[in-house]
């Protein structure tokens, strides 16, 4: 089976590093939350009992921390659903980004609730992006049974005589 990289693809390239560039934005943020709050390395979060700032850094970390536990699934699903998608799968990447960056800044806050201000976007983005992928592997084992079946005499594919 040959995979064909649509010209549009340099769209879903794109949009992954906008989102590395918006993680290490992200990154500087929680490094200047640290010497505002007063919270030094290797801390990864700030206890109440010792520091009166604690929860306004966790927010900062967390937020943050959040987009690093959901980045690796979303560079999957980005990077396969663009395959066969491209577009779709950059306009929804980039509607992501934007959900991602609102739900940092507003955890970011000190609020934790502040996070959810575009959460319905953030959902519709999240379901589509597992979508696309779906979809083309559909697509692909369709064609791997059908390429398969033909070979043995076999037509599964009705539109193809």
């Amino acid at each position: 089976m040959d995979v064909e990289i649509p010209k549009e693809y340099g769209f879903v390239v794109l949009v992954l590093v906008l989102y590395s560039f918006l993680n290490f934005w992200m990154a500087f943020q929680v490094g200047m939350a640290r010497k505002r709050y007063k919270v030094p390395y290797p801390t990864l979060y700030a206890v109440e009992s010792e520091n009166k700032d604690a929860k306004l850094f966790n927010c900062v970390q967390r937020g943050h921390q959040n987009s690093l536990e959901v980045m690796p699934i979303f560079f999957v699903l980005l990077l396969l659903g663009g395959v066969r998608h491209p577009l779709v799968a950059a306009g929804l990447g980039f509607v992501y980004i934007v959900a991602r960056y609102f739900y940092f800044t507003g955890y970011s806050s000190g609020n934790p609730a502040n996070r959810l201000t575009l959460g319905y976007s953030l959902f519709v983005s999240i379901t589509d992006k597992f979508s696309l992928p779906v979809f083309a592997a559909h697509d692909s084992c369709r064609y791997l049974l059908s390429s398969t079946f033909s070979c043995l005499g076999q037509n599964l594919n009705p539109d193809k005589t």
